[in-house]
């Protein structure tokens, strides 16, 4: 009977009987019970048939019927209107608001919206009626009918038609509106920060709104416990709004608030330039940019050097403010796209016969230009020669041109040809390895050499694998010492780790060695093409001839060689832990300088895990382990990564017993620390890195329990 009263659309019917029950004041007993069985009808069957529900009673068919029945009772609700006659809307506001609390907005306003749509667009009565629909809608359900009307609408001007001035009348909406979507949220998406803020900006009594939400949202953007302390996914939602707020602006609001845009830009592009994360400088660089442009529209502007992306080049396209379409989601079988599509405007053809005339020089200038060339005679450069400078074949020329000599093609050479100089000659490196090294840490570009710093670092590695405990010594010793920039400290810390990683793989070290070295001698003649590829030709054929009853890969087993690395370890590790809490004159790790700090933390991540089956590792972990517990409430969410990685690089690293006889009570402690970081760590990365750590723990306790005592 139930599934019949619903099939014949007797629910409008039960919807209208409640909304003139509470015209004339009917019993609140009755209609909140009415209320409650409406909404939760799905549930109460479900309940009472145990898995032989109907398909009508299935959530995803009940509630889109149930939103057609609040329209037909919507229509009852204007033709009475029209007709002279009172209606309260008050027990549909009240349907609506208690099926969007239960989580059932897609349903019923995915039927809603796109009528409400059409019908408002030029009726004020149903305008004003759909004001009064969500106007009646108790304060403990307003959050969720805004929110499901935002993400709905189509656009800022449709949001506009359904909601009206709702944020102006209702402070539960205002808040919604302006601080929890904006503010404390941020999984929205753009489409639903442009409906958002293109509505406050489509009246003149919600632009105030506008104009307060952007003072609001550059407190938070130049806030620098707000960059430390929340994730970038928020930051980057909050700079969207920022520049989609701008893209509202008028020149007179811009002109009223114009200093106070710039002391927030000031302040915010100093925060996030102070980030460790690549990402957060590049947004503090687009914002500061836009700000600047919307400002100095006369004058000069900021202007950044930054790696361009999707997410950058999407931040500046907010900026500039789309005409609103008003453009309704087309129903199955509904042919408004194809008519919106060939609405568009066409290019006439004397536009385009204009448009491609147009880079034609007039004859006059390209007569004066070949006239003024006529006298010229191009000189023939066809058999010229480029000069090639020898470099020199010994390690101290090499050192005498890179300190003294102002032959900038010479110095070229030899900053080219230094590195491998270097492998070829060990027993001369180490001669003078650590004036090289020196020499190499304060080398700067004279001439513009392409890949120069990769040049310079790759020299200084092989210097460093030459001769590793007396360089390592000189590098790590000048990384604590004065009159450094930090450039200079980050490249040590590189080097140290490039250098380790070729020390404990010996393969990279030097030429590498084929497998396969016996290959033909002979050249084959390029002009020949018959004998291109030649084994690899016979090789197919006779692989296509033969039958296989079963096949393996041929695996070559790489020539060993022992770890280079395991005996210098200590001397990589060990003094970049000494003075790290002393802060220099203009040096201070735990200070402005955290940059630096998180690169020296992954530094010893990389180093320790490198250290593996070697000597030192035990105490190597257990040095690592107080490094670690120090720094382990760090603000900046780089340094907390760095810091993760040195726990899985000593969970991976020292030998399980050795971890549990010797660092027992550390281990629980940081077990401890790392379930804290997995619930309550706003970054991302971080409460990734540390369930990773919890699973390293409780794979080595499994291992353990496995083995035999």
């Amino acid at each position: 009977m139930l599934e019949r009263f619903l099939r014949e659309g007797r629910l409008s019917a039960l919807l209208w009987d409640g909304c003139q029950q509470q015209a004339h004041g009917g019993c609140p007993e009755l209609q909140d019970a009415l209320l409650n069985r409406i909404v939760c009808l799905p549930e109460h069957v479900s309940n009472k048939l145990q898995g032989e529900n109907p398909p009508v009673f299935f959530p995803q068919n009940y509630f889109p019927l149930l939103g057609a029945a609040v329209l037909e009772v919507l229509q009852m609700i204007s033709d009475s209107l029209r007709g002279g006659l009172d209606c309260s809307i008050s027990f549909v506001s009240h349907v609506l608001g208690k099926v969007c609390i239960h989580g059932r907005q897609k349903e019923i306003l995915g039927v809603l919206v796109p009528r409400l749509t059409e019908l408002t667009k030029s009726d004020c009565i149903w305008q004003r009626i759909c004001w009064r629909l969500v106007e009646c809608v108790p304060e403990r359900w307003m959050e969720a009918v805004v929110l499901g009307f935002v993400q709905r609408a189509p656009g800022s001007d449709v949001l506009s038609r359904l909601l009206g001035n709702l944020v102006v009348k209702n402070k539960k909406a205002q808040f919604v509106v302006t601080q929890k979507v904006l503010l404390l949220q941020y999984g929205h998406t753009t489409a639903v920060l442009q409906n958002l803020l293109g509505y406050l900006s489509l009246d003149s009594l919600r632009r105030a709104l506008l104009l307060r939400v952007l003072q609001e949202l550059l407190e938070t953007w130049g806030s620098s416990s707000a960059v430390k302390h929340s994730p970038p996914e928020q930051q980057l939602y909050i700079s969207k709004a920022i520049l989609i707020c701008l893209s509202h602006l008028k020149e007179p609001e811009i002109e009223s608030c114009r200093q106070e845009l710039l002391t927030s830009m000031m302040e915010g592009v100093k925060c996030h330039l102070d980030s460790s994360l690549p990402q957060l400088r590049r947004l503090g660089m687009v914002v500061a940019e836009s700000i600047s442009s919307k400002i100095n529209t006369e004058g000069p502007v900021l202007k950044f050097e930054y790696e361009e992306d999707d997410e950058t080049r999407e931040l500046r396209s907010l900026l500039v403010q789309t005409p609103p379409l008003c453009v309704v989601p087309s129903l199955p079988g509904d042919d408004r796209s194809e008519k919106a599509g060939a609405a568009l405007p066409l290019v006439p053809e004397s536009n385009k016969k204009s448009q491609t005339a147009a880079p034609v020089m007039p004859d006059e200038e390209s007569d004066a230009e070949l006239d003024s060339d006529d006298d010229l005679v191009p000189y023939d450069m066809s058999e010229d020669k480029e000069l090639k400078i020898k470099a020199p074949v010994y390690i101290r020329d090499c050192i005498e041109v890179l300190t003294g000599s102002e032959d900038v093609d010479k110095w070229e050479a030899t900053v080219k040809a230094l590195e491998s100089l270097i492998r070829r000659n060990p027993a001369a490196t180490r001669e003078v390895s650590v004036e090289l090294a020196k020499i190499l840490l304060h080398l700067e570009e004279k001439t513009c050499i392409e890949g120069f710093v990769e040049l310079r670092q790759r020299a200084q590695v092989a210097v460093l694998t030459t001769d590793p405990i007396p360089v390592s010594k000189y590098l790590t010793s000048q990384f604590y010492s004065l009159n450094y920039s930090l450039r200079q400290r980050m490249d040590i810390l590189d080097v140290l780790v490039l250098a380790a990683q070729e020390l404990s793989c010996p393969k990279f070290h030097g030429k590498p060695k084929h497998s396969d070295a016996q290959k033909p001698r002979i050249q084959l003649l390029p002009e020949n093409d018959s004998s291109k590829d030649w084994r690899r030709i016979v090789d197919e054929r006779i692989k296509s001839k033969t039958r296989r009853f079963a096949t393996r890969q041929c695996h070559v087993e790489p020539a060993s060689s022992p770890n280079q690395f395991s005996s210098v370890a200590g001397h990589f590790f060990f003094p970049l832990l000494q003075h790290f809490d002393r802060p220099l004159t203009t040096f201070d790790l735990l200070g402005e300088d955290h940059l630096v700090l998180g690169r020296l933390v992954h530094t010893l991540a990389v180093l320790m895990y490198l250290a593996v089956n070697t000597v030192a590792v035990t105490a190597m972990g257990k040095a690592l382990l107080e490094f670690v517990w120090t720094l382990r409430f760090h603000t900046d969410s780089y340094v907390r990564q760095g810091l993760l990685s040195c726990i899985s690089s000593l969970l991976l690293s020292v030998p399980a017993e050795l971890l549990l006889a010797d660092m027992t009570e550390e281990l629980l402690e940081t077990q401890s620390w790392l379930g804290d970081m997995v619930e309550k760590d706003p970054d991302g990365d971080c409460r990734r890195l540390a369930l990773q750590n919890l699973l390293l723990m409780e794979n080595l306790k499994k291992k353990l329990e496995a083995v035999p005592s």
